[in-house]
């Protein structure tokens, strides 16, 4: 083994890279998903997207309903995502960014249609968690987590946030939300953000 070392491990890359362009391609072919044109225009556009792991794992009587999402950096920069709970706003944060990473990792992707333009990162403060063990409330990572996106981004990011102001009070939180939204909005970057606030 010792004198073939080179090659064993030459022969078993080969076979992983086989292995996952056959996986993708499976699932791909048996999941309906469609080859998404990647462009330079700075927007996204999806339609009849769906969440690749909600849809699998629903039950076979139930449908995961599709959507679209057109958005652009020059017109329709920022949407904010409104719905009562347990309607999906983060699930479709979520699925967003997930199809998103598939296109540009070279993957098909669970859409009828998707152009996407290349994305430099991928920023999300999603879900309400703490770091009590360091003193960390949830407010406070949330800001942490909230503060270091607005400190990065560039004009290539995709912005999802979810429920920003969630861990205070509400009209803190609901300035919290605006005034972030009026930041991304006149940002010289102004990069493309999905925004589904708490309020």
């Amino acid at each position: 083994i010792l004198e073939k070392i080179k090659e064993i491990i030459c022969n078993a890359e080969i076979i992983s890279m086989l292995d996952i362009a056959t996986s993708i391609s499976k699932i791909s072919e048996k999941r309906n998903y469609t080859r998404p044109i990647l462009n330079n225009k700075k927007s996204l556009l999806m339609e009849g997207a769906r969440h690749p792991v909600i849809e699998y794992l629903l039950n076979i009587e139930e449908d995961f309903i599709d959507n679209s999402l057109d958005v652009n950096k020059s017109k329709k920069q920022i949407s904010i995502i409104t719905g009562p709970n347990m309607s999906g706003k983060s699930t479709f944060l979520r699925q967003t960014g997930i199809i998103v990473i598939l296109a540009q990792s070279g993957c098909y992707v669970p859409c009828a249609k998707a152009e996407i333009s290349i994305v430099d990162r991928l920023f999300t403060r999603v879900g309400a968690s703490d770091n009590l063990s360091s003193g960390e409330s949830t407010f406070l990572v949330e800001m942490n987590e909230t503060a270091n996106i607005l400190n990065n981004l560039t004009d290539r990011s995709l912005i999802l946030l979810d429920e920003i102001g969630r861990g205070t009070s509400t009209y803190d939180g609901l300035s919290l939300a605006w005034s972030i939204t009026e930041y991304l909005h006149n940002s010289k970057s102004s990069p493309i953000a999905l925004f589904a606030p708490h309020y």
